[in-house]
């Protein structure tokens, strides 16, 4: 079984069918290509991103159905071509702390998995119908966790 070296969490075993890759790298980590969900019961269905390349490099996100049940995904003919074409997908909002102490999602720029080939990209939305910062509110007893 892999490991990896995380600065969050430590060495952390992980199953190699839960990586995926991203072709042209995140916006800003363009470098980064590869990453790995870490789930923990307690916590779902938040969800930390977390790099294979740099350990420190982890993100937290959340199912964009889950912050609007009503949300529609958009992606460019460049994102469906990095993607393998139309496929079940897991969208995926990731998550900030807003300078005033709270919890935003992206909803502008979900990340896109195709979970038959576990390719992902970041699908930046050409209209502006949902905001970067989308204020979320946990459930009770979903305590806030950090990368």
């Amino acid at each position: 079984m892999p490991r990896v070296h995380t600065g969050q969490f430590g060495e952390l075993d992980y199953e190699e069918e839960s990586t995926f890759l991203f072709p042209r790298g995140l916006p800003g980590f363009e470098h980064c290509r590869r990453f790995v969900l870490l789930n923990a019961p307690s916590l779902e269905p938040l969800v930390h991103m977390q790099s294979l390349e740099i350990p420190d490099l982890c993100f937290l996100a959340l199912p964009v159905q889950t912050i609007d049940n009503t949300y529609e995904t958009e992606t460019t003919p460049e994102d469906q071509q990095a993607l393998g074409g139309p496929a079940m997908t897991l969208d995926l909002a990731l998550l900030s702390v807003a300078s005033e102490g709270h919890l935003t999602a992206n909803l502008l720029a979900p990340v896109v998995i195709n979970l038959a080939n576990r390719i992902a990209v970041q699908a930046v939305r050409s209209d502006l119908k949902y905001s970067h910062q989308q204020p979320v509110q946990l459930e009770d007893g979903v305590e806030e966790t950090a990368c």
